[in-house]
C-alpha cells in the first residue's frame, strides 16, 4: 500500500499512484511545514517555481493536519492566481479549464485540508480519473511492504516520470513530477493515458 499525505496541488507521481497503486491519504498526521502539505511546483519562464500555501502556526509542534488553518492575512491566492496566469496562459488547454481552477484562488477555505482535498479531487475529475480517493482519520501506520510517502524525502519511491510536452519546452529541459496542474494544462484527459499510466512507479 501506498500512504500519502494531502498535498497542494499534488505532484504527477502523487496522481499516478492514486490511479494505479492501493492506496491512503492519511488525515491523521501531523502536519510538516514546507512540505508538499502546503507546497507545490510549478514550471515558470523562469524555471520551476514553488507555490506556498500560508497557514496559521505553521511552527507549532506536532499539529494535527486536519487543526491547520489557512491563513489569508498575506495574499497568497492572488499570488499563485498571477504566477498560474503568468505560466500557462499559452498552454494547449489553460482556457479551457480557468475557469474551473480560478475558484480556489477567490474563495476562502478554513481548514487547508478541505481546501487540498477539494482541490485534489476537481483536479481528478478534469483529468477524467476513474479512482475513489480512499483517506483515514487514524494515523496510518506503515509496515515494511508499504510505501510512505509522507516525509519530506521520498525514501523508497522508485518514481521515474514520463515526459511530455510542457509550455517552455523550447528553451529548458523537462521538469519532472511538478504539479499535475502542469501536466493537466499541457496534456488536457489525454494526460492519463499518455502520461500518467507510463510513469514508472
Amino acid at each position: 500500500m501506498t500512504i500519502l499525505p494531502v498535498a497542494y496541488m499534488p505532484s504527477v507521481e502523487y496522481v499516478a499512484r492514486l490511479l494505479r497503486e492501493e492506496s491512503v491519504v492519511d488525515l491523521g498526521e501531523h502536519y510538516i511545514k514546507r512540505s508538499q502539505r502546503n507546497r507545490a511546483q510549478i514550471l515558470s519562464a523562469n524555471g520551476v517555481m514553488s507555490l506556498t500555501v500560508n497557514v496559521e502556526n505553521a511552527n507549532r509542534p506536532r499539529q494535527r493536519i486536519t487543526d491547520v488553518r489557512i491563513d489569508y492575512s498575506k495574499r497568497w491566492q492572488h499570488q499563485h492566481w498571477v504566477s498560474i496566469l503568468s505560466a500557462y496562459k499559452s498552454s494547449p488547454y489553460f482556457d479551457h479549464y480557468a475557469h474551473m481552477l480560478e475558484p480556489f484562488y477567490k474563495r476562502e477555505w478554513r481548514y487547508l485540508v478541505d481546501y487540498n482535498m477539494e482541490y485534489t479531487s476537481t483536479l481528478l475529475r478534469l483529468l477524467g480519473a476513474k479512482c475513489e480517493v480512499r483517506t483515514s482519520e487514524q494515523y496510518v501506520v506503515a509496515t515494511e511492504e508499504d510505501l510512505d510517502l509522507r516525509p519530506k524525502t521520498k525514501e523508497g519511491s522508485t518514481f521515474v516520470a514520463q515526459p511530455y510536452f510542457q509550455v517552455f519546452s523550447d528553451r529548458m529541459p523537462f521538469a519532472e513530477n511538478l504539479s499535475v496542474l502542469d501536466l493537466l494544462l499541457c496534456e488536457g484527459v489525454d494526460a492519463i493515458d499518455s502520461v500518467l499510466m507510463r510513469c514508472q512507479l
